[in-house]
C-alpha cells in the first residue's frame, strides 16, 4: 500500500503552481497524495490532477478571524484523515498539521515557500509579527523534515533554528516543445507581463506610475490585496481608457504559460519590505526564462547570483518610475535590439539547465529518505 501524504495550504488549488508540481511529482512516483486548500466564493471547479484535492470553505475572507476559522476547519478535517506523513506549507497552516501528526505519531514536514514572519503584511504589524515568530520558533524545531525554495532562505532558517533546511527551488516544469530562435529585436506585437499576486511590496504602484513614459502595453495576471487600488491608480492615470494597462485577473496555469510565450518582457519587481522578499526566488523568474522572455528584475541576492551565471535579465537598483521606464524601454521596440537578442538567446540556453525535472529529483530523494 503506498505511503499517504497530506499537504495543506491556504491558497486556491487551481492557481498554486508550486503545489501542483510537488504533489504531481510525488503522486507520479507512487505516493497517495491529498492536497487541502481554500475555496473562495468565485473559485472555479477544481482542475484534474494526478492526486486528490479538497478545498475548505470559510465564512471569513481575511484577517485574524479567517486564520482562526481556517485552522479550526483544517484541524477538524485532518482528524478524520489518515496519513503516513503530514506536510504544512508555511506557518499559516502549521499548527493543526503539527498537532495531527503528533496525535498520530507520524512525521511532520515543514515546507517554507517564504519566510512568513518577514512578509510585508506581517512586518508592518509588530504585534502580529511577534505572534508568528513564536509559532515559527515552536514549529520549525519539531519538523522531521524541513525545506524551502532557495539557498539564501535555507541559510537564514538554519541560522535562526540551528537545524538543516533542504532546498527545492520553485522552478517550472520544462515543456517538451522547443522555442523558436530568439528574435533579432523586440517583437512589436508583444507586451509587458506581470504574473503573481497584486500585493504590497511587488513594485506594482511604481510600475503603473512609470507606464505613461513606457513604449509598450502592460498585462497583469493575478489578484490580491491591492487589486482595487491598482485599478483605481491605472484609471486615474488614463491607462485603462487608453488600453495601455490590462488587468486579466486570475489565469489558470496552462493559460498563463501560453500567454507568457507571447510577452516581450516579464517583470519581477520587489521592494525590500522584509527578508522574505529580499531573499525570494519567485517562480515567475523561471516562467519567463522558460518562455525565452527577457525580464526586468530587482537586484536582490538570489536573482543577482542566477543572473551572474546565466544573464537572462536586466537588474534594476531601485523602483523609481524613471528607473523602471528606462529599463523597460531599453528592451521594448525602439530600444537596444542587441541587448534584447542577447537576453532572449541566453534564456533559451539556460532552459534545459533550470527545470522542475531537475528539482523534483531532490524532492523525491527527501521523501524517500523520510
Amino acid at each position: 500500500m503506498p505511503a499517504r501524504l497530506v499537504f495543506t495550504v491556504t491558497t486556491d488549488l487551481n492557481y498554486d503552481q508550486r503545489m501542483q508540481r510537488i504533489c504531481g511529482s510525488l503522486a507520479n512516483a507512487g505516493y497517495d497524495v491529498l492536497l487541502v486548500g481554500r475555496e473562495w466564493p468565485a473559485s472555479r471547479p477544481l482542475t484534474a490532477q494526478p492526486y486528490r484535492q479538497h478545498r475548505l470553505r470559510c465564512y471569513f475572507a481575511k484577517g485574524k478571524l479567517f486564520y482562526l476559522e481556517f485552522n479550526l476547519r483544517l484541524l477538524l478535517f485532518l482528524l478524520a484523515q489518515r496519513a503516513t506523513a503530514w506536510c504544512a506549507i508555511d506557518l499559516d497552516t502549521a499548527l493543526p498539521v503539527w498537532l495531527r501528526a503528533r496525535l498520530g505519531g507520524q512525521p511532520f514536514i515543514y515546507d517554507a515557500h517564504e519566510l512568513f514572519t518577514e512578509v510585508p503584511e506581517v512586518v508592518a504589524r509588530p504585534r502580529v509579527q511577534r505572534l508568528w515568530r513564536h509559532i515559527e520558533n515552536f514549529i520549525v524545531p519539531r519538523a522531521t523534515l524541513a525545506y524551502t525554495v532557495g539557498p539564501a532562505l535555507a541559510r537564514l532558517f538554519e541560522q535562526r533554528h540551528g537545524r538543516p533546511f533542504a532546498v527545492v527551488r520553485n522552478i517550472s516544469r520544462l515543456a517538451a516543445e522547443q522555442l523558436p530562435p530568439a528574435p533579432a529585436e523586440s517583437p512589436a506585437a508583444g507586451f509587458i507581463l506581470y504574473q503573481g499576486a497584486l500585493n504590497a511590496g511587488r513594485g506594482l504602484e511604481e510600475l503603473l506610475a512609470a507606464m505613461p513614459a513606457v513604449n509598450g502595453r502592460l498585462v497583469l495576471c493575478g489578484e490580491g490585496d491591492l487589486s482595487e487600488s491598482l485599478r483605481n491608480q491605472a484609471a486615474a492615470l488614463g491607462l485603462l481608457a487608453s488600453g495601455q494597462v490590462e488587468f486579466r485577473g486570475f489565469v489558470l496555469p496552462q493559460e498563463l504559460a501560453e500567454l507568457t510565450r507571447h510577452a516581450t518582457v516579464g517583470v519581477n519587481l520587489l521592494r525590500n519590505l522584509g527578508l522574505s522578499y529580499y531573499y525570494s526566488l519567485a517562480n515567475k523568474f523561471f516562467d519567463y526564462l522558460h518562455a525565452g522572455v527577457p525580464q526586468i528584475v530587482t537586484d536582490f541576492p538570489e536573482y543577482r547570483a542566477l543572473n551572474a551565471e546565466y544573464d537572462v535579465a536586466d537588474l534594476v537598483p531601485n523602483l523609481t518610475p524613471a528607473t523602471l521606464a528606462a529599463a523597460l524601454n531599453r528592451l521594448l521596440p525602439g530600444g537596444d535590439a542587441a541587448r534584447y537578442y542577447q537576453l532572449a538567446t541566453n534564456a533559451r540556453r539556460a532552459r534545459p539547465l533550470l527545470s522542475w525535472q531537475h528539482e523534483e529529483q531532490e524532492l523525491l530523494r527527501l521523501y524517500k529518505e523520510l
